[in-house]
């Protein structure tokens, strides 16, 4: 798996906003895709799930694609397999969908080649790979593999103004 270069005001534009879709959270509370599901709504996030299985994902109603939510969403976090990220984000850029975490904590997670190269190419900023949770203010036991990263230097690099 190439890696790829993630910079803090990339992390920070996409968490400002505040309308958000999660692709792949599961209905399952206990999935980590729904914990994170449910941090993002502590948080003050109005989370939309897409789920094609479910008309409802941890009580709210759920998408089958993303083009499908109105009113339309900001910003999607993808928590999906590679192989399913490359279609998600041809669905994305037809939303209008400007903003993409592909969601990667070990292993490949949703991160693929291909689809980053297609938002490189269609103008859509992306995080590639990275678990938001890292990036949270008061994130308890996350702050500790955040600390890990900046000590190794895998932490994503803020840029230098002028």
């Amino acid at each position: 798996m190439p890696s790829y270069t993630t910079s803090m005001a990339a992390i920070q534009e996409f968490l400002a906003k505040k309308r958000i879709a999660i692709i792949g959270v599961s209905r399952n509370p206990k999935d980590f895709s729904a914990c994170l599901f449910t941090e993002f709504v502590k948080r003050g996030y109005d989370v939309v799930p897409v789920n094609p299985k479910s008309p409802e994902v941890l009580g709210r109603n759920s998408f089958g694609r993303v083009q499908d939510i109105q009113p339309p969403v900001e910003a999607v976090l993808l928590m999906t397999k590679p192989e399913v990220t490359e279609a998600v984000v041809a669905d994305c850029a037809d939303a209008g969908v400007r903003h993409i975490w592909m969601y990667r904590a070990g292993g490949s997670g949703a991160v693929s080649p291909k689809a980053v190269e297609f938002c490189q190419q269609h103008g859509i900023a992306l995080i590639p790979g990275e678990c938001p949770y890292m990036f949270f203010p008061h994130n308890g036991l996350h702050a500790i593999h955040g600390l890990i990263r900046k000590i190794t230097g895998a932490y994503p690099k803020r840029e230098l103004t002028a």
